[in-house]
């Protein structure tokens, strides 16, 4: 009798164990994943910021008023598409921006899509 209430205690003892560890280890790859997708975000908010340059360095060097620009990293990661909606008088520039990832790349694990309208100063 004795021996098998040991045998009991040491199977509900294995089970709580791989229970625990089952937890732990979902946790750590959605950890890791996070982790990924915040640099990846983080990586597209830059280049956003870095495209809106650029379009405003096109824009002021040419004499034409571009109503789209489209903008690639040099790494194929991301794509921005910069919609002009409006140019003011005072030189002020009315933007929007879309900023997607290249679904082809082998580095994206999950899809980003950035948004911003911004009035910029030429």
């Amino acid at each position: 009798m004795r021996t098998a209430f040991g045998m009991i205690q040491v199977i509900f003892f294995i089970l709580i164990l791989s229970g625990l560890l089952t937890i732990t280890m979902k946790y750590a790859t959605l950890t890791s994943k996070q982790t990924a997708n915040l640099y990846t975000n983080e990586q597209a908010q830059l280049f956003m910021s870095s495209s809106i340059e650029l379009a405003l360095l096109g824009i002021s060097s040419t004499d034409t008023k571009p109503k789209e620009i489209e903008v690639i990293s040099d790494d194929k990661r991301f794509i921005a598409d910069i919609n002009i909606t409006k140019y003011y008088t005072q030189g002020f520039v009315d933007m929007e921006i879309v900023v997607e990832t290249n679904n082809t790349h082998p580095k994206i694990s999950k899809p980003i899509r950035l948004t911003r309208r911004s009035l910029q100063r030429l």
